[in-house]
């Protein structure tokens, strides 16, 4: 397998403060209303305890990316080191296939510069050395940049509920679900 990388979103850890999300768009400035990286608290029929699980969501950077298949000036590339799709913003025309396309919503309308854009994974930050800024911001580590060869996939899933089941797309993004919290009594001394 080649290598691929993608992010590990441990539900169980993550306690829906938003750090990531902002160190994403303190990091690239992104436009009002426009953001790469989302926080969904888990709706109740997936977990009962309103408020209390969340899914931290940006792009999934695909094996078989419908962004990078449905682009007509082919302003997306997949990285062969690692897998991870960059968006070209520079020849991109707006036509909008790739928003409509991806059943993630992973890329963004920019109304400012009327083109599309998304998480890259800090490819950037990568080839530094450096981990991307939602990894490196959360301050309960609940977002880890994995590769997919190499993961023990103990105690994981590739599908959360909730998260769209696309196999033919392959999104390289996987999953550590919420536990249910457990009652602790008190021993009460007599």
């Amino acid at each position: 397998m080649k290598k691929q990388l993608g992010f590990l979103v441990d539900s169980d850890r993550c306690i829906g403060c938003f750090t990531c999300a902002m160190a994403c768009k303190n990091q690239y400035h992104q436009e009002n209303g426009v953001v790469w990286r989302e926080v969904y608290p888990l709706k109740e029929e997936i977990y009962p305890h309103k408020e209390r699980a969340f899914y931290s969501l940006a792009c999934n950077h695909c094996e078989n990316p419908a962004c990078l298949n449905v682009c007509p000036v082919e302003a997306y590339f997949k990285r062969e080191e690692d897998g991870v799709v960059v968006h070209e913003q520079d020849k991109c025309i707006g036509c909008g296939n790739c928003i409509r396309s991806c059943p993630y919503g992973a890329p963004r309308f920019n109304p400012v510069l009327k083109k599309a854009e998304k998480c890259s994974l800090c490819h950037q930050r990568l080839d530094a050395g450096l981990k991307p800024m939602c990894v490196l911001s959360c301050p309960v580590e609940a977002i880890q940049v994995i590769e997919l060869s190499t993961l023990d996939t103990t105690g994981l899933v590739h599908y959360a509920p909730g998260f769209p089941k696309q196999p033919s797309l392959n999104p390289s993004v996987r999953f550590r679900l919420p536990k249910l919290p457990e009652v602790v009594r008190r021993k009460t001394h007599e």
